[in-house]
C-alpha cells in the first residue's frame, strides 16, 4: 500500500469527523497526515492492545486542536477506539472529545489543547525516560529504551512555554526526544508571517537541538529519512521542520485559514475526496485492505513480547531492581513507610517543633526521601528559599542522569508542565517549588494536572504578607483562593510543623490529583494536640481547641493565622465565652468528609463565626456566612517587615477578638 493512500485514510476520517460534528479543526490533520503515517507505522514501537506497555514510544499531539488526526491514528492502528466513536466526535460522553483527553481515550498519553504544553509534557516524558534508564538499565539489559515523539504547530512555537521547555530539553541533551514542527504558515487569523517571523530552526539550534531543516512534510520518504537522522544523534533532541500545506487535499481551502477552525462544508468535503483520489463517497468508509495495512496489533504484540523476554532475563539476574521497577511503574507506594512516618509525626507533636512550614517541609523530605526513590524534586531557581533540596538530593544533569533533583531555572510554567509529563510517563512522583505568587506563571499547567488527575506536588513557599519586605509584587493575596477553587486540586496551608507533615503524607498518598502546599517564610508556633487531633488533621479541618462543650462562637484559622485565632480564643474564654478554634489546613479535603463529621466541627446552629487568614477575605464567607466576620486581606500588600504589615492590615489577635465580640 502506498504512503499517500495510507495518509489519505487519515484525511478522510478527520474531515468527515469534523464535518459530522459541524465543529473542529480539519486543516491540521489533513496537513500532518503524511508525517503521522510515517511516525506511527514506521518509527513508533507501540502495542495497540496494551496502551500501557512500559517501554512503548510516547506520542504527544501538542497542537491538540488537530485531535481528529490522533483519533484516526488510534482507530486505524488497532486501539480500542471503534469507528462509531469517531462518528461521535465532540459529542457528549464520547471518547473523541474536542481536544485529546488523558484517561478518556486508550492511547492518549496526555491532555493537550492549551498550545505549547504538549511540548513541555513531551520534554517531561523524555526526561523521565533518561533518568529511569540511568537508574535501572544494566549492561545488556536496556529495559528502559524508548522515544518520545511530538507534533507542534505555529501556535505552540509562539507560546512562551515552548521557549522554557525547549531550552531545558537542549540543556539536558534529551536525545530520545523527536519533535515535528508543522510549518504551514497559517493560524486562525491568517498567514503568520504578519506576526511570527522567527527563524525557528536557528532558535532551536541555539537551544542545543539537532535541527533537520525544511523537509517536505508531504514526502513520506523525506520524513522517514529525517527520523533516521534524528535517531543517529543521541546527545541532542531533534526538531524536524516540516513544510506542509494546511488542509492538504482541499481544492478551495488548502493553504488558507478557512480550513483551520471550521468544517470544510459538505461540498468541499466531496471535492476533497476527488482531489485526493479517494474512490469512496460514503462518509467514514475505509476499505479493508487499507485497514489491514494500517493494523499495528501484530507488530505491537511482537515488540512487547520481545521486551517481555528481555525483562524476564533482567528479573532473573537483577530481581531486586526488577521488583522495584515494577512497583515504580505501577505507582505503588513503598511498603511500611506510613507506620514509620506516623511515629515521626507523633515525635514532632511531642517535641513542639517551632520552624517555618517551608523548613518543616524540608525536614519531612529528609524523612521520606530514603524510602521514596521515586521522589523527583526541583525548584524554579529558588531552592535555598523553597527548601526543596533534602539531604539525599542529587542534581540531574545531561552528563549524569542518575539524579533526583532538577534545576529548572526561572521557568515556573515550564517546570510545572514538565512535571506533568514526568508523572504521565510513570515511575516518578515529581515535586517542584517556587514562591506562591509565581504560581501565576504556572497556573495553566496546574490546571492541566488537576484536569488529568496527576500525582504531582507543588511546594509554594512565602505564602502571605508574612514574607515581608519584598512587597506586594511578591506577597500572595488572591492566590490561595484561586488554588482552592480549582477542581480536583487539594491545597494545604499548614499551621505548624505537624500539620506540614500531615499535608505531605496526604500528598504522598493521594494518587488521583495534585496537591499544593502553601508554606510560610516565618516560623510558626507549635500547637498542642491530642493523638486524636493529630489524626484529625488528615480530615482537612478539625477542632483544635475549645473552652466548652457547645461553642457560642467559632474561630476558623489556617496557616500562620491559627496562632492568632488561638490567642483571641484564650481571651474570649477568659471573658466567659464558650469558644471553639477550628484549624482548616485544607478546605477541599474537609469538604470531602461525611456530613456528620463536618457538622461535628462546624455545627449549623452555631452561626457566630470568625475566619482569619492573611489572604483575600471573600473566600471564607462560605464558612462564616454573610453575617459572619472575616479578618483578612482586601487589597494588595506593602513593603515592610512582616510584623508591621500584620498590624497595618489589621490581621491581629485583637482584630479576631473584637470581631468575635461584635457577634456576641
Amino acid at each position: 500500500m502506498d504512503n499517500r493512500t495510507m495518509a489519505n485514510a487519515l484525511r478522510i476520517l478527520s474531515m468527515d469527523g469534523v464535518q459530522k460534528a459541524n465543529s473542529g479543526h480539519p486543516g491540521a490533520p489533513m496537513g500532518m497526515a503524511d508525517m503521522a503515517q510515517v511516525v506511527w507505522r514506521k518509527a513508533m514501537r507501540h502495542n495497540p492492545k496494551n496502551p500501557q506497555w512500559a517501554n512503548r514510544d510516547r506520542f504527544v499531539l501538542s497542537n491538540g486542536h488537530g485531535s481528529m488526526l490522533l483519533y484516526s491514528l488510534l482507530h486505524l492502528t488497532g486501539y480500542d477506539l471503534p469507528l462509531e466513536e469517531l462518528k461521535q466526535f465532540r459529542q457528549l460522553h464520547s471518547k473523541t472529545a474536542g481536544h485529546p483527553e488523558y484517561k478518556l481515550t486508550p492511547g492518549i498519553e496526555t491532555t493537550t489543547g492549551p498550545l505549547g504544553q504538549g511540548l513541555a509534557n513531551a520534554v517531561g516524558m523524555a526526561t523521565a525516560e533518561k533518568i529511569l534508564a540511568s537508574q535501572f538499565n544494566r549492561e545488556g539489559f536496556p529495559i528502559v529504551d524508548h522515544y518520545t515523539y511530538t507534533f507542534m504547530g505555529d501556535g505552540c512555537m509562539m507560546e512562551g512555554i515552548s521557549h522554557e521547555a525547549a531550552s531545558l530539553a537542549g540543556t539536558w541533551k534529551l536525545g530520545k526526544l523527536v519533535a515535528f514542527y508543522d510549518d504551514n504558515g497559517i493560524s486562525i487569523d491568517g498567514e503568520v508571517e504578519q506576526w511570527f517571523t522567527d527563524d525557528t530552526a536557528k532558535r532551536f539550534e541555539a537551544y542545543g537541538w539537532h535541527v533537520v531543516r525544511a523537509i517536505d512534510g508531504h514526502d513520506a520518504q523525506a520524513v522517514e529519512a529525517a527520523i533516521k537522522q534524528a535517531k543517529a544523534v543521541t546527545d541532542k533532541p531533534t526538531l524536524i521542520v516540516c513544510k506542509t500545506t494546511i488542509g492538504f487535499g482541499s481544492p478551495n481551502k488548502s493553504g488558507k485559514e478557512d480550513c483551520h477552525g471550521a468544517p470544510l462544508g459538505a461540498e468541499e468535503v466531496a471535492l476533497s475526496r476527488k482531489q485526493l483520489g479517494w474512490q469512496y463517497d460514503e462518509p467514514f468508509f475505509v476499505p479493508n485492505d487499507i485497514y489491514a495495512a494500517w493494523d499495528c496489533t501484530a507488530s505491537g504484540a511482537d515488540y512487547e513480547q520481545e521486551w517481555n523476554g528481555l525483562f524476564a532475563a533482567y528479573a532473573k539476574k537483577y530481581p531486586t531492581e526488577a521488583a522495584e521497577f515494577t512497583r515504580r511503574l505501577a505507582g505503588e507506594i513503598p511498603a511500611g513507610w506510613e507506620e514509620k512516618f506516623d511515629a515521626f509525626i507523633a515525635q514532632w507533636q511531642q517535641e513542639g517543633i517551632k520552624v517555618a512550614s517551608r523548613k518543616a517541609s524540608q525536614m519531612v523530605l529528609d524523612q521520606l526521601g530514603p524510602d521514596f526513590p521515586e521522589l523527583l524534586g526541583g525548584s524554579a531557581d529558588l531552592a535555598p528559599s523553597n527548601l526543596t533540596k533534602w539531604k539525599g538530593s542529587k542534581a540531574f544533569t545531561a552528563e549524569d542522569a542518575n539524579g533526583n533533583y532538577l534545576h529548572y531555572g526561572v521557568r515556573e510554567f515550564g517546570m510545572s508542565a514538565i512535571m506533568n509529563g514526568m508523572a504521565l510517563h510513570g515511575g516518578f512522583l515529581p515535586y517542584g517549588g517556587t514562591f506562591l505568587i509565581f504560581m501565576e506563571y504556572a497556573r495553566n499547567a496546574v490546571r492541566m494536572a488537576s484536569l488529568m488527575g496527576l500525582h504531582v506536588v507543588y511546594v509554594y513557599t512565602h505564602d502571605s504578607i508574612g514574607l515581608g519586605e519584598d512587597g506586594p509584587t511578591h506577597q500572595p493575596v488572591e492566590q490561595p483562593a484561586m488554588l482552592r477553587i480549582t477542581p480536583n486540586l487539594e491545597s494545604w496551608r499548614p499551621a505548624d510543623a505537624v500539620e506540614t507533615a500531615v499535608a505531605w503524607k496526604r500528598a504522598i498518598k493521594r494518587t488521583d490529583g495534585p496537591v499544593a502546599l502553601m508554606l510560610s517564610r516565618q516560623n510558626l508556633a507549635p500547637q498542642a494536640r491530642s493523638a486524636g487531633q493529630v489524626q484529625a488533621i488528615g480530615n482537612g479541618g478539625y477542632v483544635l481547641w475549645e473552652s466548652g462543650k457547645h461553642p457560642q462562637v467559632i474561630l476558623i484559622g489556617t496557616g500562620s493565622e491559627v496562632s492568632l485565632a488561638m490567642e483571641a480564643a484564650q481571651r474570649l474564654a477568659a471573658d466567659g465565652t464558650s469558644v471553639r478554634v477550628v484549624s482548616m489546613p485544607c478546605c477541599e479535603v474537609f469538604e470531602k468528609q461525611p456530613a456528620e463529621y463536618r457538622e461535628s466541627v462546624l455545627p449549623a446552629d452555631v452561626t457566630k463565626r470568625v475566619a482569619v487568614e492573611a489572604a483575600i477575605a471573600d473566600y471564607w464567607y462560605k464558612y462564616v456566612g454573610l453575617d459572619g466576620k472575616i479578618v483578612g486581606m482586601h487589597s494588595f500588600g506593602e513593603s515592610a517587615p512582616a510584623e508591621q504589615l500584620y498590624k497595618l492590615f489589621g490581621i491581629t489577635a485583637d482584630a479576631v477578638y473584637e470581631a468575635a465580640v461584635s457577634l456576641l
